[in-house]
């Protein structure tokens, strides 16, 4: 087997050879929430590699400028999240790389990206869960942007974004 430094640096290389990943046409449901869209291969191939399976998940800090906060603002765009414990062979302070859309009554959140300690950037596919409502905006949020109790959420990897 080999050891996680070489397998990230040969994961590197292979992402590397077949492009970069983007979040880009993503189709809005009229509510202004995503719509579905697909995981890249490339991200699979990753996910496979890194023994990823699809369900497997691990405590994330959603936004890594609000760490430990017990209310946070979240604005459309683009977010940095940072694992908060282990997701298989990804350590703790991993940070992952995604979208906020915030239109809907939930946080939608789609990671794209993680970004291991002493590696490189590669593709990936999770979102963010709670259940219970947990994503839920508080009723102050405004337009482009979603106040949520609490900073932390599920990671969860997914082989498609429904």
């Amino acid at each position: 087997m080999l050891p996680i430094k070489a397998l990230l640096s040969s994961i590197v290389l292979l992402t590397m050879a077949s492009g970069c990943t983007t979040t880009g046409g993503v189709a809005l449901r009229p509510d202004g929430t995503p719509g579905p869209q697909e995981c890249p291969e490339e991200a699979k191939t990753v996910m496979r590699a890194l023994k990823l399976r699809v369900g497997d998940s691990a405590w994330v800090d959603l936004d890594a400028n609000q760490l430990d906060a017990r209310q946070i603002t979240l604005y459309d765009g683009p977010i940095e999240s940072i694992l908060s414990e282990n997701l298989g062979t990804l350590e703790s302070t991993t940070r992952l790389y995604g979208q906020v859309w915030t239109s809907g009554a939930q946080v939608v959140i789609r990671y794209y990206e993680v970004h291991p300690p002493d590696s490189e950037k590669f593709p990936i596919c999770a979102v963010a869960r709670l259940s219970r409502d947990q994503m839920r905006k508080r009723p102050e949020s405004k337009p482009g942007m979603a106040i949520l109790d609490g900073s932390t959420a599920a990671a969860y990897i997914v082989d498609a974004f429904r």
